[in-house]
């Protein structure tokens, strides 16, 4: 796992964003934000249990399966099993080391 600042992430409405093996944070400060980043790890390991590239297929699928069905950006992103379970675990800073394997399936 690395932890960048990015600039660009300034204009839009993230905080941070996982593109593995990265983490890319828009302020610096949020290198000690513990939630932030625990829920970015969630997704590095998603990532890799997929072999990324089939995470970020299922991800935009999902995306545009809920857009479509629901005709609102926000809520299908909030709906989308990957960040579901990010969203439910983030504050377990130990979640990671009990995770099971594709636990995001739980969120489907």
């Amino acid at each position: 796992m690395i932890i960048v600042c990015q600039k660009p992430l300034k204009k839009l409405k993230i905080n941070g964003i996982a593109l593995f093996p990265f983490i890319f944070i828009r302020k610096p400060e949020d290198k000690e934000n513990k939630t932030l980043i625990n829920h970015e790890k969630i997704h590095l390991r998603q990532q890799f249990e997929l072999l990324i590239i089939l995470f970020y297929i299922l991800y935009v699928a999902e995306y545009y399966y809920w857009f479509f069905k629901l005709k609102n950006g926000y809520q299908a992103y909030k709906r989308i099993s990957f960040e579901r379970e990010a969203y439910a675990n983030e504050h377990d800073l130990t979640y990671l080391e009990k995770r099971q394997f594709w636990s995001f399936r739980k969120y489907l």
